[in-house]
């Protein structure tokens, strides 16, 4: 839950709210002015944590440091995520062998730098009377990922969609 969401003090709008002291100790339902009064002689804030709950639950703590303390917390999980961007590579059914090995080393490079890579073939004309050229030129794209020694995984395998054939590929976990 972000701070900004949580309630203090008389803000809290619940005639009747489960209170825990500074301790972690349940000192029971009591009402919003008691509950305040309680926080006021701690020195403390008023904190509603559990907001859906019935009765909501409070908790006495300063409300400054608790407020440090997610925003800590939030810092640390932002900074432990990591971001996969999605590349995509465009081609068509017809593509020359020099230019697919091309496109297979770009999406080698892709997928060595921990992006994910949607392989796309656009159909145009007749072309559309022969996906399974489309598929062929994927397998291919496939197999030359493999005789390079690139790990991979498929996330989805090839499926037309309108005029468009595609596949997306992630780098394998185990590097």
């Amino acid at each position: 839950m972000a701070t900004r969401e949580l309630r203090i003090n008389r803000q809290i709008r619940a005639h009747q709210v489960l209170v825990i002291d500074e301790n972690g100790v349940q000192r029971g339902t009591m009402s919003v002015p008691e509950a305040c009064r309680l926080a006021e002689e701690a020195g403390m804030d008023l904190v509603e944590v559990s907001p859906n709950a019935n009765p909501p639950v409070c908790k006495i703590l300063d409300f400054g440091r608790y407020r440090y303390e997610m925003e800590k917390k939030s810092r640390e999980a932002k900074k432990n995520q990591t971001v996969v961007k999605i590349k995509e590579i465009r081609m068509q059914p017809k593509i020359e062998k020099h230019d697919l090995e091309t496109k297979s080393k770009a999406i080698a490079e892709f997928l060595q730098q921990g992006n994910k890579v949607k392989v796309s073939i656009r159909f145009r004309g007749r072309e559309l009377a022969h996906p399974e050229l489309g598929k062929a030129v994927l397998d291919r794209i496939l197999d030359t990922l493999t005789e390079m020694g690139v790990l991979y995984n498929l996330d989805k395998g090839a499926l037309m969609e309108g005029k468009m054939m595609s596949m997306t590929v992630s780098p394998s976990r185990g590097k």
